[in-house]
Order: structure tokens, then C-alpha cells, then sequence
């Protein structure tokens, strides 16, 4: 149940972010197997004048920066993470943002971190996961 936060400029229009957060989902579908339901972004657009990133650091070309924040849990491998950001960015390209402007980030954590309402461990429960299709937590 990855959880995502996406921050982009006010400049770019409602259809545009709308095709950025399900590039992103997309993504996390096909690049790491997520279940297709399975869907938690919030889209937070910001003024240009809030986003303060250097434009050119690591020979980045940085113009109107896209920031995909993803928290999800451990156990994706280094090459299933650069499919998903080559995905992202493959995606996000079809939705009309530069390549460069992509910055993704993963957070990881435990499935004991996550709580989806009611105060429960749901990611725990092994017959609940498999009913979503997702494989229990390993020993």
C-alpha cells in the first residue's frame, strides 16, 4: 500500500495533474507489482515561488520540478526502484513534464508502520492482504 505525495506548481493545470498522479499509479503497478485498487496520493500544488531546487545540481537540467514522494513498504529490490523511476518518469513524459523535472523519492518502512484506519495493523493480517492480493509479510 505504497502512499504517495505529489507536489507540483499551481502553473500547471488541473488535466496535467490529474495525468501525473495516474502516471505515477500506473507506475506503481506495472514497475512493482502494486494491486491496481490500491491507490493513496494526494496532489498538492504549490505556487512556482515555493519550490526552491537547484536547478542544475548532479547535471540536472531543473526547470518546473514535479516532486513524487513515495512511502511504501520494504522489500522491492534496486533494480524493481529504478523500473519504477524509469516508469515514473516514461509516464509523466506522455503527460507533458520534462524528463529532468522528475524527482522521486522512495521512503521505506515496515508493514507494522502502517495503520489504514481503525487503530489496526491491517498490513499484518495475512488473510486480509491475500484477499487484496498482496503476499504475507515474511518471517
Amino acid at each position: 500500500m505504497p502512499f504517495v505525495r505529489i507536489t507540483l506548481s499551481t502553473d500547471r493545470p488541473e488535466p496535467m495533474r490529474a495525468a501525473v498522479a495516474e502516471g505515477v499509479r500506473s507506475a506503481l503497478v506495472s514497475a512493482i507489482g502494486v494491486p491496481p485498487g490500491d491507490r493513496f496520493q494526494i496532489v498538492d500544488a504549490q505556487p512556482a515561488t515555493a519550490f526552491h531546487v537547484d536547478r542544475h545540481f548532479l547535471d540536472g537540467d531543473r526547470r518546473d520540478p514535479v516532486v513524487v514522494e513515495i512511502t511504501l513498504t520494504r522489500g522491492r529490490t534496486r533494480d524493481m526502484k529504478l523500473a519504477l523511476y524509469q516508469t515514473i518518469v516514461a509516464n509523466l513524459s506522455e503527460a507533458g513534464v520534462r524528463p529532468d523535472d522528475v524527482l522521486i523519492m522512495l521512503q521505506e518502512s515496515g508493514r507494522e508502520d502502517w495503520s489504514l484506519g481503525g487503530g489496526k495493523m491491517q498490513l499484518l493480517d495475512e488473510d486480509l492482504i491475500r484477499k487484496y492480493g498482496w503476499s504475507p509479510p515474511e518471517a
